[in-house]
């Protein structure tokens, strides 16, 4: 399967932006989804999870009550829906898919989108 990951751009704290991770190949919905990000500087980090079902996910702390994963199998996509945006969310975020979750959780799944960049301004 081919991951795609579109979505981001510039946008003042405090805003929104949706990501969508959208699969060719294969349905998405055969895989545990999951988005990580990886700032300059820094290490990729864990952002959110959603299993193949779409009724269990998981969320790093640091964007809990501010994220939401989600599917949307007619269009065959994975979304995270960002609120309340800081400049610490700043980063280029990747969409990853694993036929298990805790794999897309701890950062080995199978495939992998190139990133879109997430700019938050002060």
């Amino acid at each position: 399967v081919q991951l795609q990951a579109y979505g981001g751009g510039l946008v003042q704290a405090g805003g929104s932006l949706r990501l969508s991770c959208a699969a060719s190949g294969r349905t998405v919905s055969y895989y545990a989804t999951g988005w990580f990000r990886q700032a300059p500087g820094k290490e990729r980090e864990f952002v959110a999870a959603i299993n193949r079902s779409g009724d269990s996910t998981h969320y790093a702390d640091s964007v809990k009550g501010r994220f939401t994963i989600s599917r949307d199998n007619a269009k065959n996509t994975v979304s995270l829906q960002m609120n309340s945006l800081k400049p610490e969310d700043t980063a280029v975020y990747f969409c990853t898919a694993h036929l298990e979750l805790w794999m897309v959780v701890t950062g080995k799944g199978d495939y992998w989108g190139q990133g879109t960049q997430v700019t938050v301004s002060s």
